[in-house]
């Protein structure tokens, strides 16, 4: 598809994820109203309240005074805390347009509902969502530390606090948005010239994703054990308001986190265990279908495809966690879908180079022509 066929369902798609988060930052406040607890229990209102909160004007959690100065001095502190929030928010809801704009523009370009390409368009733009969410928390992150008044007080933990907290409700805006967009984007390639699935020698493919996988395996598997990943948190030292930089090293760097089963259940263990095969299942299963969906695999669509595999298995595995354990005959229902949305910074990390490792295994196995991979 063109990018002039492409702009508009891209634009579309951009806009409605941003008026959905909008929207649900808008509601934020409603949950501290009166009678709020005669529909949610206590649990998930504070519950749904967290998922809100980094998407709402409503409430910056900054100090609303200037210090011991009081009187003028508390207000002007206060007006510059607010100032900077609103700042903080606007420059966020801004970049996630941006960045799912570009993500959109070019998943929807490379790959075009049509021809049996409809399914896989959905997932990519859906899993793209709480990539943008993630990438737009990330930039706006100083200035909303800023806002709280204490900025250079360990500022890398805040800083992935900050990153870690746009939550499920990207997912659930991600979806709506994918639901509406492809659509739109089949209505623009109705006319566009036939571009079918690419023939890939399968043992190419098997061989692209298997090295793709290895690289998200990686993280997975062998980072994201205990003792690895207590290391990577704590071996890091620093000075200054660039220390302790374990917290933000944990957010780009670890899919997960898991341990021998010790005390554990065997059954337990194994079971959680189940959702990182399956998130390795996806991946793997994503990345032998990728490049034949690709209507040209250029290293930029493999790897933005490889990005949402690897939040796509993310998502699947989260719901098998949620579906086996107890969390929400505890919590509440609210609180089943609470992880969603979890690991997407490393996700991003490893599944860059995860498409670039697909890539560069298929051009040397021969799986496609010899073009220009930057092209």
């Amino acid at each position: 598809m063109s990018y002039r066929r492409a702009v508009i369902p891209a634009l579309v798609g951009s806009l409605l994820i941003t008026l959905f988060l909008w929207w649900a930052g808008a509601s934020a406040p409603a949950l501290q109203l009166r009678g709020t607890t005669n529909v949610f229990d206590v649990q998930s209102a504070a519950e749904l309240q967290r998922w809100l909160t980094p998407w709402s004007y409503g409430s910056s959690g900054a100090p609303m005074s200037g210090g011991p100065g009081g009187g003028d001095t508390a207000l002007s502190g206060g007006t510059q805390y607010a100032d900077l929030y609103n700042t903080a928010m606007q420059i966020r809801f801004v970049a996630v347009f941006a960045f799912f704009l570009a993500g959109a523009l070019l998943l929807i370009r490379r790959i075009p509902p049509a021809h049996g390409r409809t399914p896989a368009t959905l997932l990519a733009l859906w899993a793209w969502g709480p990539v943008a969410g993630t990438l737009a928390v990330t930039v706006s992150a100083p200035w909303l530390i800023a806002s709280r008044g204490h900025g250079s007080y360990r500022f890398l933990p805040q800083l992935a606090g900050v990153i870690a907290s746009s939550g499920p409700i990207t997912v659930f805006a991600a979806l709506l948005t994918a639901l509406l967009t492809v659509p739109v984007a089949r209505i623009t390639a109705k006319d566009a010239d036939p571009v079918p699935m690419r023939q890939v020698p399968p043992r190419a493919a098997r061989l692209a994703a298997s090295t793709g996988t290895a690289v998200i395996a990686l993280s997975l598997v062998i980072l994201s054990y205990g003792s690895v990943a207590a290391g990577i948190q704590t071996s890091f030292g620093g000075g200054g308001l660039l220390s302790e930089p374990g917290d933000l090293l944990r957010e780009w760097l670890l899919l997960g986190g898991w341990t021998t089963p010790g005390t554990t259940p065997l059954g337990d263990w194994l079971l959680l265990r189940a959702a990182d095969v399956l998130l390795l299942a996806v991946v793997w299963w994503s990345l032998r279908l990728l490049p034949g969906l690709l209507t040209r695999a250029s290293l930029p669509a493999m790897a933005v495809g490889a990005v949402c595999a690897t939040v796509l298995g993310l998502l699947v595995s989260q719901v098998l966690r949620t579906a086996t354990g107890d969390t929400a005959a505890v919590w509440g229902p609210v609180y089943l879908f609470s992880t969603l949305g979890g690991g997407v910074p490393a996700a991003l990390t490893f599944g860059l180079a995860a498409g670039a490792t697909a890539l560069l295994t298929l051009r040397w196995a021969g799986g496609r022509d010899t073009d220009d991979v930057s092209r």
